[in-house]
């Protein structure tokens, strides 16, 4: 059994739904965002129209975390997000060169241990919250930076551009970037689902599809704000607040954490 499926962004523009439907696809994976909090221009429509004529999706949040705390922020934001829109497929977590291209801008150099805790605490966070969680990726990513039992925790989306699926066991497999699908103007990934997700997550009680909803307290990360003083360092200013200066440069959208101003106003991440 196998089910068509595609994912978008904002890269696509703006879907024309009912045609994606009419064509035949089945499924469709919604970027919802990335980092902190930051959402997808077109995530709420493409969220709605699907839910509108009933083409199931998920969702995918894309890695921008620098430690392993900012991974489970990141999946706050991100249920925090999807959580008013019915989702029948999983919510994934989107991890690879971009991530790790993110994380050295912040001085951060990604370790297989450090990946695979950004996955785990992702990943549990969003079961924690009641959804169905993945993750993505190829097999660079995977060879390099995750074991073959850390591979059994979590279900996998598997991009390989290629006309056969290699031995990879995975639930959804990105095959292919193609121009022309009817309703989509820019070219799209096109994606095979192994797994009835709609019907394995209803089974399990998860992504509340029995209409129960998340309390917005359970998902919400509170902040606090911060006007730097003269001599301030974001080093300083993590300590006094009990994060650290990565944490602070990656919320803020600081690239040299060494550079910031007296008046500058910054986020502060706040214990709930």
């Amino acid at each position: 059994m196998s089910f068509q499926g595609l994912n978008v962004s904002e890269f696509q523009g703006t879907v024309d739904w009912e045609q994606v439907k009419s064509a035949g696809f089945q499924f469709a994976m919604l970027c919802a965002g990335h980092g902190f909090g930051i959402l997808d221009r077109q995530f709420q429509r493409n969220a709605a129209e699907c839910n509108r004529i009933g083409l199931p999706i998920g969702a995918y949040w894309i890695c921008h975390a620098i430690n392993p705390e900012a991974a489970r922020q990141e999946a706050d934001g991100c249920i925090n997000t999807i959580s008013t829109y019915h989702l029948e497929y999983p919510v994934c977590y989107n991890i690879g060169q971009t991530a790790f291209s993110y994380a050295a801008q912040h001085g951060v150099s990604v370790t297989p241990e450090l990946v695979t805790q950004f996955v785990k605490n992702f990943c549990n966070r969003v079961e924690e919250l009641g959804y169905y969680p993945m993750f993505y990726s190829n097999r660079e990513v995977l060879n390099s930076y995750f074991t073959s039992d850390f591979l059994k925790d979590y279900a996998l989306w598997y991009s390989s551009f290629d006309s056969t699926l290699d031995y990879t066991d995975c639930s959804i497999w990105q095959f292919t970037n193609k121009r022309g699908i009817p309703g989509i103007e820019q070219n799209v990934d096109l994606n095979i689902g192994f797994i009835d997700f709609p019907e394995v997550i209803q089974n399990k009680g998860l992504n509340h599809l029995d209409g129960s909803l998340l309390s917005p307290a359970s998902t919400t990360q509170n902040y606090i704000t911060y006007i730097i003083q003269q001599g301030d360092t974001l080093s300083k200013i993590a300590l006094r607040y009990d994060t650290t200066y990565q944490t602070l440069a990656a919320l803020n959208d600081i690239p040299n954490p060494d550079i910031i101003y007296p008046g500058q106003t910054i986020r502060v991440p706040e214990e709930i």
